[in-house]
């Protein structure tokens, strides 16, 4: 079973920044495009940040400015640089595929805590 392993996240107060990293093989990469996805404690895991195979990224309107999402080929990995981080930022992060079907069941990965308190 392919997963996809994503590390960086941890306790930070507000107005804090953590960048997080998404390991996973080339054939993942190099073919689809990736997003960052995100679940609050009692809410739906839902998309954040994703880039496309070319580099076109787009997010959503609770993180725009503060939220970066690149991917380096030689590495195989997709970061998410999070600045200016809020409470409400507080969420387990997860990288997955993001092409318009969505992601694909089978690369979850155990996420990555971050968590937004002072």
């Amino acid at each position: 079973q392919v997963q996809l392993v994503e590390s960086g996240g941890g306790l930070v107060q507000p107005g804090g920044s953590l960048r997080l990293s998404c390991a996973a093989s080339r054939s993942i990469f190099s073919f689809n495009a990736m997003g960052w996805y995100r679940q609050a404690p009692g809410k739906q895991r839902a998309l954040v940040a994703a880039i496309g195979t070319g580099g076109t990224t787009s997010y959503v309107d609770a993180v725009k400015g503060r939220f970066t999402i690149s991917r380096d080929k030689a590495k195989n990995t997709v970061v998410l640089q999070m600045n200016s981080l809020k409470p409400e930022d507080t969420a387990v992060y997860y990288c997955n595929t993001a092409s318009p079907l969505g992601p694909t069941a089978d690369y979850w990965g155990q996420g990555t805590q971050v968590t937004v308190s002072s």
